[in-house]
């Protein structure tokens, strides 16, 4: 027998069997998802029953009898199918929202100027947008024009004094422009900051360790509220005699110091899970410790608390709110401010104008829940670039 006899050489694939009925199809995902187990099974039919229970009323509330159009409370008060109710109208009153729309979004901005909020929105749109795309080219380009340039444009656009453009303080501005800027200014400052805070409590220097724990632990022990009030009213009281700072840039001293305290252990945790041949290897090599951190630590570290740094970044979103107190009206103080409007008192106004304020507040935290998931994904080990 001679040994090509032992041979066999397939000279066409078999084609490609259907997979299983029961693992294709809706029934297959619902088996899969829902149904998978009689624990499962219980928890799917008492969800569906909950979903039962809460939906058609808040549909019915926010969409069917919903009052869209009108001019006062009026509007809200009375009802078109069997006449006006003892407590008022008994869907949403989102004619209020309508009618309060641009103070929401400006707050006492003058309304010839509010091109200006938005021209400074727009370009930060366009020059975030490329950064936030992977395969979008010029980025070095792009990051400098946005962290170098955008700072100053924004500041000149919104404050105004120079250009022949009307100086605009800060005391009125508000709405969802505030938010914005105190979050965007927060989110883009504290990090750095609690890289550089992270560094140093991790620093074999005495002293900047001691310092960097103190600031973090000081900070962390107090709430906002706190750190609000003492950069609004204190800090003033240790400047020169006859020397001011604008409320609302104090305002953001303490956003920024806040978040910067928390973003610092979370990109500690990071560090401390990096295993100690990292920085053997990178020694082995003859870096020195920033090229160390900026080439070799880092870039794994943050890529390890993605999460982390997203969750500061919601929480610092959120708590801008806080700033009420100290008498500046973001989003939802603006909101709740124009409750007592007596052209719009009704029992649905409060409800209505908290559940927008509400949504505009989920919106932007739930595009960066999901940003974060995706860059998750993406920089995965092994994931397929």
């Amino acid at each position: 027998m001679y040994k090509s006899d032992l041979v066999y050489v397939r000279q066409q694939l078999d084609a490609d069997e259907r997979p299983p009925v029961n693992e294709q199809g809706a029934v297959a995902w619902l088996r899969k998802n829902l149904f998978a187990s009689v624990p499962d099974t219980i928890l799917t039919i008492l969800g569906l029953a909950l979903l039962a229970l809460i939906l058609p009323p808040l549909f019915r509330w926010a969409f069917l009898e919903a009052q869209w159009f009108g001019t006062d409370r009026t509007f809200c008060a009375t009802v078109s199918q069997g006449g006006i109710q003892p407590d008022g109208w008994s869907g949403a009153c989102w004619a209020f929202v309508r009618a309060k729309f641009l103070q929401f979004m400006f707050g006492q901005y003058p309304i010839d100027q509010r091109w200006r909020v938005l021209l400074t929105g727009a370009i930060f749109v366009g020059l975030l947008g490329p950064l936030l795309v992977p395969g979008a080219p010029y980025k070095r380009l792009n990051a400098i024009l946005l962290f170098a340039a955008f700072p100053f444009i924004a500041f000149f656009l919104l404050v105004g004094g120079v250009f022949g453009l009307p100086f605009v303080e800060t005391a009125r501005w508000g709405g969802l422009t505030i938010t914005l800027v105190l979050s965007i200014v927060g989110i883009a400052v504290s990090l750095p900051v609690g890289i550089l805070l992270a560094l140093g409590r991790r620093s074999k220097l005495p002293v900047i360790k001691l310092a960097s724990v103190i600031f973090i632990e000081t900070i962390r022990g107090v709430p906002l509220v706190t750190v609000l009030f003492m950069a609004s009213v204190m800090f003033p009281l240790f400047l020169p005699a006859g020397m001011t700072f604008d409320k609302f840039l104090r305002a953001l001293i303490g956003v920024v110091l806040f978040a910067s305290a928390y973003m610092a252990e979370v990109v500690r945790g990071g560090l401390q899970a990096i295993p100690r041949g990292q920085y053997e290897g990178a020694a082995s090599i003859g870096l020195s410790y920033w090229q160390t951190m900026n080439l070799v630590i880092l870039p794994q570290s943050l890529r390890l608390v993605i999460p982390g740094i997203v969750n500061t970044f919601i929480g610092l979103f959120k708590d801008t709110s806080l700033v009420t107190i100290i008498g500046m009206f973001d989003l939802l103080g603006i909101v709740r401010q124009n409750f007592s409007d007596a052209n719009w008192a009704s029992p649905q106004t409060p409800i209505s104008g908290l559940v927008f304020a509400g949504f505009i507040f989920w919106l932007f935290c739930f595009g960066m829940s999901r940003y974060s998931i995706y860059m998750e994904h993406r920089l995965a080990t092994g994931h397929k670039r």
